[in-house]
């Protein structure tokens, strides 16, 4: 609730670890605004320790993507009789509703800031596929909840437009483009995450257009998982990493794809990389890391989304909630602040405290109203340390 409070307090707006190309320093100094100087930009800013944006001119903002997440959260607090207010949700879905992409034809959403790719800058509000889908699927949770046609025919629209995103190269390749609509990529947490809302939105409408193309994309990327269970993140030899929040969006799109299918086709892939999940991206003190073979940085968002999956996919391990609970504890003795919100992360050498909104807070939100959820169903508590006064964080290892 402390957490609620503060994103509430800030008008659910805030800093993103990849917005500095939102400086007016770019519109002062027009000769930095080229690739070079964007990449070096956004890469300084993201890990420097020190939140230097005020001074840099830029602006909090609302970020679709983060509003949906806390759509998706407040929801859930809702069923679980915590929401004081529930005109909180109609003022985020609202909000969602405002910020569609511009001169599009479809329902679709993008991000409050311009970020350079190694080959293209995307501009602020240009919609993809990634962003698409996390809003649909809250307005889907809305829809479920209130049964308005408009946030289902919003949804259905989103799912269009992941239609037209869909290529192929004749060779079995068949993918979603992925950060623009004209680049052609192959990024498997995109393909999974746009399958599982196409089958969503397909068991809701009824319509069975969408059922091919996500199976068509399900099984292209299911195919790619290695035989340890990790995929990585995309094919090209840029994109050569394994990590945990989106092997955490692999596993809990392929498990939608076979609750709302109503299917078992990839339940052995989620078996086999739920078990590379658990056997890599944790410590024995609950420590989610980042990358599969190395401890730091230690991330929020990674923190976030592993409660999420070990919950999610609960059923495959005994451990699961326990292991949940302990990433919990950890998080709480070492990435959160008393004023409301968490921390970015933790490297060997320091805590970098900056608050982001989307990229922390939002998820975090989801996650522990997702905790909340699970303990309140089970008669457990989220964990025996919550009860205690706090202990000192530990030392970085």
């Amino acid at each position: 609730m402390k957490l609620l409070n503060y994103c509430r307090a800030n008008d659910w707006a805030g800093y993103d670890p990849y917005d500095a190309l939102n400086s007016r320093v770019f519109e002062r100094l027009p000769f930095l605004n080229s690739r070079i100087p964007r990449l070096v930009a956004t890469q300084a800013l993201k890990r420097c320790p020190l939140n230097i944006r005020p001074l840099l001119g830029i602006p909090k903002t609302q970020n679709p993507k983060g509003l949906a997440l806390f759509l998706s959260a407040l929801l859930k607090l809702s069923r679980l009789g915590l929401l004081e207010e529930p005109g909180l949700v109609r003022i985020i879905a609202q909000k969602l509703v405002a910020l569609r992409s511009p001169n599009t034809d479809f329902w679709c959403w993008g991000y409050s800031f311009p970020w350079q790719t190694r080959s293209v800058v995307v501009p602020r509000g240009s919609p993809n596929a990634v962003c698409t889908v996390f809003v649909a699927n809250a307005l889907l949770d809305l829809y479920e909840r209130n049964r308005d046609a408009r946030n289902l025919e919003m949804a259905t629209s989103a799912a269009e437009y992941l239609l037209q995103l869909i290529w192929g190269n004749g060779k079995g390749t068949v993918s979603l483009s992925y950060p623009l609509q004209s680049l052609q990529s192959e990024i498997h947490n995109a393909n999974l995450l746009g399958a599982a809302l196409l089958c969503r939105v397909s068991k809701l409408s009824g319509e069975g257009k969408f059922q091919e193309p996500a199976y068509s994309l399900a099984r292209y990327s299911a195919g790619k998982q290695r035989d340890d269970g990790s995929w990585f993140y995309g094919e090209l030899p840029t994109q050569r990493w394994m990590d945990n929040f989106h092997t955490g969006y692999n596993l809990c799109a392929l498990r939608s794809i076979g609750k709302y299918r109503e299917t078992a086709e990839f339940e052995a892939h989620v078996r086999r990389g739920f078990e590379f999940y658990v056997k890599h991206f944790f410590r024995e003190d609950g420590a989610a890391r980042y990358f599969h073979d190395r401890t730091y940085p230690i991330d929020s968002h990674c923190v976030a989304q592993s409660l999420i999956t070990l919950l999610e996919l609960r059923d495959l391990a005994q451990g699961s909630v326990s292991l949940a609970s302990r990433v919990f504890d950890w998080a709480v003795r070492n990435m959160w602040d008393e004023r409301g919100f968490f921390y970015y992360r933790l490297l060997p050498c320091c805590r970098i405290k900056t608050s982001y909104m989307r990229w922390v807070q939002a998820w975090m939100l989801l996650a522990l109203a997702t905790l909340l959820e699970e303990t309140r169903s089970s008669g457990t508590t989220a964990s025996p340390r919550l009860a205690k006064k706090a202990e000192p964080s530990l030392t970085p290892q």
